[in-house]
């Protein structure tokens, strides 16, 4: 797979982006139309697995490799009063994430994934985005191809997770700039800031906003004025997984901010993901509206570490284990089908 050494190198990879295996979509729903129970009775389950196969190329897939790979980064925008938590909470979640303390890592042993962490660069913030921009191309281009590097050879099946103090803002940031709108309609309360909290954070989204203008137009060029590490190397391990045809389960406002740069920079580009949840955070309904996906779960979640994706992987789990286990009724020498 092609390196991510820079926004030239991304743009390529957006250009040409593989997709899904019409056979094995089409053997998948044949399978289905044969299985031990009436047409459309799984419902979501059905459509689950007939899109997981279209991507692993195969009509009756098995998940055995799912990953979750975690990223943290800091944030210059922390500085503002945006957070409940203070900034070095971030790299302490991440000796957390190691230790196997978080809920990400309860949640990965009781789905099945394995787990990864990268800290990037914890000791140096991105800059403050409403006094410059948060990071030039070549960090960006770093830090998509940390993603890169992070997705497993072997995994079948991707969830990002993230941590940083003060992500919530640059998401919301990002949002706006790529899907339009003031910081009032993309901020949300986040670690659980105040009315005064959240007040300071639609203020900066909206000085971000006019600070970078024009530059904005370009996904990956707001991506770099507002982002973050770790929404950066969100966006560079979904892209890397369309690459290698490895399906996505997005988690929740954050990862589908990230994942919103692919989106407006090669519309499609997130066929291979579907949203694993709706999350509690104000904003992310209308997220999931701008990217066409409905959610698999609304369970209230606000957590982000890739904890509602997680728990969704369990849904995919289940839609797998029916399609590809259950019997034809051929098989079964059940009279109907």
């Amino acid at each position: 797979m092609m390196r991510f050494s820079s926004l030239d190198d991304i743009r390529s990879a957006l250009a040409a982006l593989p997709g899904p295996d019409a056979g094995a979509l089409a053997a998948a729903r044949a399978r289905d139309a044969v299985l031990t129970k009436p047409p459309g009775a799984l419902g979501r389950l059905e459509e689950l697995a007939a899109w997981y196969a279209s991507w692993r190329g195969t009509g009756r897939p098995v998940l055995e490799h799912p990953q979750i790979a975690v990223f943290a980064g800091n944030h210059g925008v922390a500085a503002r009063g945006v957070s409940a938590f203070p900034a070095e909470v971030t790299a302490q979640m991440v000796a957390n994430f190691e230790a196997g303390g978080a809920a990400i890592n309860q949640l990965a042993t009781a789905f099945g994934a394995s787990m990864s962490v990268v800290a990037l660069e914890l000791d140096r913030p991105v800059a403050d985005f409403t006094q410059g921009p948060a990071m030039n191309g070549a960090e960006v281009a770093a830090a998509m191809e940390a993603g890169r590097a992070a997705l497993d050879p072997a995994a079948d099946l991707l969830i990002v997770g993230e941590m940083g103090i003060g992500n919530t803002t640059s998401a919301a940031a990002l949002a706006a700039a790529l899907w339009g709108g003031a910081g009032a309609d993309w901020v949300g309360r986040g670690t659980g800031v105040d009315d005064a909290g959240l007040a300071r954070k639609a203020a900066a989204v909206d000085a971000g906003l006019a600070r970078h203008g024009a530059a904005l137009d370009d996904p990956l060029e707001a991506l770099a004025c507002l982002g973050g590490r770790e929404l950066a190397a969100m966006a560079g391990a979904i892209l890397a997984a369309r690459m290698a045809r490895v399906p996505v389960i997005l988690d929740g406002f954050i990862a589908c901010a990230a994942a919103s740069v692919l989106e407006r920079a090669g519309p499609g580009a997130l066929d291979h993901a579907v949203a694993g949840h709706l999350s509690a955070e104000g904003a992310h309904g209308r997220l999931l509206e701008k990217l066409g996906k409905r959610p698999l779960l609304d369970l209230g979640l606000r957590l982000g570490e890739g904890s509602g994706a997680a728990v969704a992987l369990g849904v995919l789990r289940a839609a797998l284990a029916c399609h590809s286990g259950m019997a034809t009724f051929a098989e079964a020498g059940v009279s109907g089908g």
